[in-house]
Formats: structure tokens, sequence, C-alpha cells
């Protein structure tokens, strides 16, 4: 992580959310994949150490607690609007990876005025795209790769793709960071609730914030074609394909990821 790095706890209603904020720049919200935490941030944090990053467990997740809200994505918006807001942050750059990439297109949705720019990293519309093979599919329904370090480097290579298919010292260091601070059941369940019948084509269209389409060329989980249609359907968006990557691209290639990142976000809209 960079030096200048603060993590506390924030009371949303009954929920306590687990915050860190590291560096200083433009504030860059994060908001991870299904199930992860905090620390699974590190190889890409440590590689935008120009900017102000704002990472949290999101309920049910990591260290925070279970949310009130109901399980559903426009409920999920607001909570992380309401979370930046206590945090007094009115507009805020936003990066959403897999899972945490459909909260953010709902969030730029939902919430226009609180997102800057927008970085859409290995992620899909919902339902509508298009899925991943039944395999690969059945294994993102259990929280199993969080617990079992065995299983996560098992599944790691024909799940994930890119440099997982060939780097178990990289696959150990991934489930390092996930086994210290497991999802519940219970928020894994309700983060899998939120996904269920939902989609974000209608609103695609109405996202006003440019836009950073980004995509590992070899990901399993979310075929790249998600991609492609993501860009053609938002206004003001550009996509980036990595070719040696795969689902895990922020972690398997931070070193590709990082500047593109930055320099989208750095340039004058």
């Amino acid at each position: 992580m960079t030096p200048a790095s603060v993590t506390l706890f924030v009371k949303l209603g009954p929920t306590r959310v687990r915050v860190r904020i590291t560096g200083a720049g433009d504030p860059l919200l994060l908001i991870m994949g299904i199930g992860g935490n905090v620390e699974m941030w590190t190889p890409l944090a440590d590689r935008l150490a120009n900017r102000q990053l704002i990472m949290f467990d999101f309920p049910g997740t990591g260290s925070s607690g279970m949310s009130w809200l109901p399980p559903a994505m426009g409920a999920n918006a607001l909570l992380t609007r309401s979370l930046l807001r206590k945090l007094g942050y009115d507009r805020v750059d936003v990066l959403g990876y897999s899972w945490g990439g459909v909260l953010a297109q709902q969030l730029a949705i939902q919430h226009r005025g609180t997102v800057r720019k927008l970085v859409l990293a290995a992620t899909s519309v919902g339902l509508g795209g298009i899925p991943a093979s039944p395999k690969v599919t059945a294994r993102m329904l259990t929280p199993r790769r969080y617990y079992s370090r065995s299983y996560f480097v098992k599944i790691a290579p024909e799940t994930y793709g890119g440099r997982f298919r060939h780097d178990e010292a990289l696959a150990n260091d991934e489930a390092n960071r996930r086994i210290g601070r497991p999802p519940g059941m219970a928020g894994y369940v309700a983060q899998l609730l939120a996904m269920a019948g939902y989609s974000t084509l209608p609103g695609l269209p109405f996202i006003a914030a440019p836009t950073l389409v980004l995509a590992g060329a070899d990901d399993p989980v979310v075929p790249l074609r998600n991609q492609y249609l993501m860009a053609k359907l938002i206004r003001h968006s550009q996509l980036e394909i990595v070719a040696a990557a795969g689902h895990l691209l922020l972690l398997d290639s931070p070193e590709i990821a990082a500047p593109l990142i930055d320099r989208f976000l750095s340039a004058d809209e």
C-alpha cells in the first residue's frame, strides 16, 4: 500500500462498513468483485500512487457488517453514494471490477452527479449479456474459492485465465489476500441476489460519465463480447483490451492496467 493510508469503520444506519483510504490526489472509488475485500486491491493500488484511493469491504464481505437494505443493485448504489457522502465526497472517479463493475454502472445511471469518470473492468451488463460456461458459472455461485487455498489454486487457471493459467505463485499470492478476510455466506448470497434478473442494458445509453471499458482477452468469466456490447451502448466510451490478461486483469496485469486507467482518468474531457 501507499504510505499515507488510513483504515476506518463508517456507520451507515446499523451497518459498519470497513473503509481504507490511501494516497493523495484526485479521489478514485474502487468497487471490488463479488466476495472481495480491500486487501485484494493491493497489486493495482500500489501502481496508482498519485491518486487518493477509496476502497471498502462491501457489506457482508471482508470486515463489514450486513446491509439492512434489500439485496438489489439500486439499493447497493444508494448505499455506495451514502458512504461517499459520509466520507465527505460529492463527486469522484469510479472503478468497478466484475460484480463491482455492474454496481458502478448502476451508480453512474442512478446518481449521475456522483460519477466524474467511470472505469468498467472485466464486467458485464448482467441479464442480456453473454454468460460464462456452465462450469465457470457454477464455481462463481459459491464462495469456496475464498475459504480454500488449494481449491483456489486448482481452479484458477481454467476459471480466471490470463497469467493464472501458468503462474502458480501468482495464484498463491492472490489466495493469501482472499482467505484472510473471506465473505460471509449471507453476504455472498445477497450479492448474488442483487444480480438475479438484473440488467444495466436499458440504462447504458444514459450514462453521462466518460467511460473506459477495460477487458482481458482471455476472460472465461466475462466473455469479451460483453465489453464490446457495453462500449457500443455507452455514448462516451472507449475500449481497451489487454492481450495477455484474464478475468483478474487488474491483479494479474496491474503493470499494464494501471497506466491505462491513469492515462484515461488524467485526460482532458
